[in-house]
C-alpha cells in the first residue's frame, strides 16, 4: 500500500519513503525522518552524469575490477535512505539488491552538485557517506567551471583533494582512471 506525502504523520522511516508512489519529477531522499525532495536533474547534469558513467565503466572493465556502475540507487545509510548520482559498487551485491543497495557495498558515491542540492551535497551528503563508511565521495561541481572533489574516507572524515578543468588526474584506488573534469561537459 503506498503512502501519501500529505497522509503522513510523524518521523519518516525507510519502508515509508520505499512505499510512496514513484515521483518522476523528484528525488526523495532520506535523513534523520525528514525528506529531502530535490528536482530531477536537468541536462547538463545528466550530460556530465552520462559521461562519468562511461569513463567509470571503461575503467572498471579495463582493470577487470568486480564493481558496476549504477545511477541515481537507494543507498541505505545509518540515518536514512540517500540517492547518489552514480555509484560504483560490488557487483555481486549489485545483482542480488532489490530496491535498497547497503551502503557497506558501495565503494564510490558520486554527486553532481546542482543548483537546488549544491549545500547538501557540499555539507550534507559527505558526513552520512561517512559516517556510512563509504570509502570514497567525489562531488561534481558543474559551475562556474566544472571541478572534480574527490574525498578519501580516512579516520572517519574524507580527505579531498581538487581537481581543476584542464588538469588531468591518474587514480589508481579504487581501480585506475584517467580523468579530467573539464572533458565532463563537452
Amino acid at each position: 500500500m503506498s503512502v501519501a506525502l500529505s497522509d503522513h504523520f510523524g518521523p519518516w522511516t525507510v519502508e515509508d519513503v520505499l512505499a510512496l508512489p514513484e515521483d518522476t519529477r523528484h528525488r526523495i531522499e532520506l535523513v534523520g525522518g525528514a525528506l529531502l525532495m530535490s528536482p530531477n536533474p536537468g541536462v547538463p547534469h545528466q550530460r556530465a552524469s552520462s559521461r562519468m558513467w562511461a569513463l567509470l565503466d571503461a575503467a572498471i572493465a579495463a582493470a577487470g575490477a568486480p564493481f558496476e556502475v549504477l545511477e541515481a540507487v537507494n543507498v541505505l545509510v545509518p540515518d536514512g535512505l540517500l540517492i547518489p548520482d552514480l555509484v560504483v559498487a560490488d557487483a555481486a551485491a549489485a545483482a542480488e539488491a532489490g530496491a535498497v543497495l547497503h551502503a557497506d557495498d558501495v565503494v564510490v558515491a558520486v554527486e553532481i552538485a546542482s543548483p537546488s542540492t549544491r549545500i547538501i551535497d557540499r555539507r550534507t551528503k559527505p558526513g552520512l557517506y561517512a559516517a556510512a563508511g563509504i570509502p570514497h565521495y567525489w562531488r561534481l561541481d558543474l559551475a562556474p567551471a566544472p571541478r572534480l572533489h574527490l574525498g578519501q574516507l580516512e579516520h572517519g572524515d574524507y580527505l579531498d583533494r581538487t581537481v581543476q578543468p584542464g588538469e588531468s588526474i591518474a587514480l589508481t584506488d579504487p581501480f585506475r582512471l584517467d580523468l579530467d573534469p573539464g572533458s565532463l561537459l563537452r
